[in-house]
């Protein structure tokens, strides 16, 4: 078994991008066979025109299906999600992680059956947390999978908590 096999099993396994370091360590390789391995791989689905492709992410690296399929894989593996889900969801992706108490505030009580299908369908991890009785809601890579987004945009800086806009109005000199 060559290194770039071996490279391609564990990515396949794994399912999301690992580093050289984590792939190194499930390989039991060095990082430059590792990095040497990965350049192979690379190669060889390029030359094959293979509907996969090896891919550095931010994250790692990662074996995933080309974008020339993303059709295929919308036709024959529909996400059914109503208009409510999909807006809780969006509401979760943009405040991740968010206390569920937080996001019925935000979506009304109807987001709890959301949130539970949402579960189900792998798009959103729900946890208990020590510091409050509301469970903690944050998007998988499932989410970030079958969306294609890498990295969602934080529209509030500092933990996510809003900002409101001061104005500062200067008094107006009479007579001017």
């Amino acid at each position: 078994m060559t290194a770039a096999t071996k490279i391609e099993a564990i990515l396949y396994l794994k399912g999301q991008p690992l580093s050289i370091g984590e792939i190194a360590e499930c390989a039991a390789c060095d990082r430059t066979t590792i990095e040497e391995g990965i350049i192979e791989l690379i190669d060889e689905y390029a030359r094959r025109n293979s509907a996969l492709e090896v891919v550095e992410t931010p994250k790692g690296y990662c074996l995933q299906l080309r974008s020339d399929f993303q059709e295929l894989v919308q036709t024959l593996i529909p996400v059914e999600l109503g208009v409510g889900a999909l807006r809780t969801l969006a509401a979760i992706a943009l405040n991740t992680p968010i206390r569920q108490s937080d996001l019925i505030n935000i979506r009304g009580s109807g987001a709890y059956q959301q949130v539970q299908e949402l579960v189900e369908q792998g798009f959103v991890r729900k946890r208990r947390t020590s510091e409050s009785r509301s469970y903690s809601l944050q998007v998988t890579p499932k989410f970030h999978q079958y969306f294609q987004i890498e990295q969602l945009p934080q529209p509030f800086a500092n933990n996510s908590q809003q900002k409101q806009l001061e104005l500062e109005l200067e008094p107006v000199a009479e007579g001017v």
